[in-house]
């Protein structure tokens, strides 16, 4: 399926431990939440939430709970309860994070799908947007190292999305063309 990744990729992540996972991805919001610590103030009334992200081709669900100080991850099989879910192949929501993806332009194309409070979904959705992340920063690099190690990122995405037959790029930071267009 378009964007998916290969069923051998997630039937070998289904037989891993979710800590290690849950290890890494509290560490990288821990950078990204020192990077903008305004995140969870853009969220509003919705700070607080629990969003259920659930990458649709591995065997796991991210439980996010912004909250002012921090955010609180875990990595499940299964979400048992959130107030919203968003959905869409782990490639897609990565793009969405990194700006290549547009959330609007997927949701119309329904290579995205949200369940629950949608309102609390936009409020996610514009707090992502405006933190404007990288993986660079996502990832604790100096500062002197994250042009290089952005640029080669996006050239790596871009292609891993075309071997995946991701959507096209439609965000603001986006690549048309193989060019970077931050």
């Amino acid at each position: 399926m378009r964007g998916h990744l290969p069923p051998i990729f997630a039937n070998a992540a289904g037989m891993l431990p979710l800590l290690p996972l849950e290890v890494v991805a509290r560490h990288l919001m821990t950078n990204a939440m020192a990077a903008r610590p305004s995140f969870a103030a853009r969220l509003g009334e919705y700070c607080g939430r629990t969003f259920a992200v659930d990458p649709v081709d591995c065997p796991f669900v991210f439980v996010l709970t912004p909250q002012d100080g921090g955010t609180h991850l875990s990595v499940v099989r299964e979400a048992a309860s959130s107030d919203a879910r968003i959905a869409a192949p782990l490639v897609v929501l990565l793009g969405m994070i990194d700006g290549t993806y547009d959330g609007d332009a997927l949701f119309f194309s329904r290579d995205l799908s949200i369940q629950g409070d949608t309102e609390a979904v936009l409020a996610l959705r514009n707090a992502i947007e405006n933190a404007d992340l990288d993986l660079s920063t996502v990832l604790g690099f100096p500062e002197r190292l994250q042009g290089p190690v952005n640029r080669a990122a996006r050239q790596v995405f871009m292609h891993v999305r075309r071997l995946l037959d991701a959507p096209e790029d439609s965000g603001p930071n986006g690549v048309a063309n193989g060019v970077g267009l931050s």
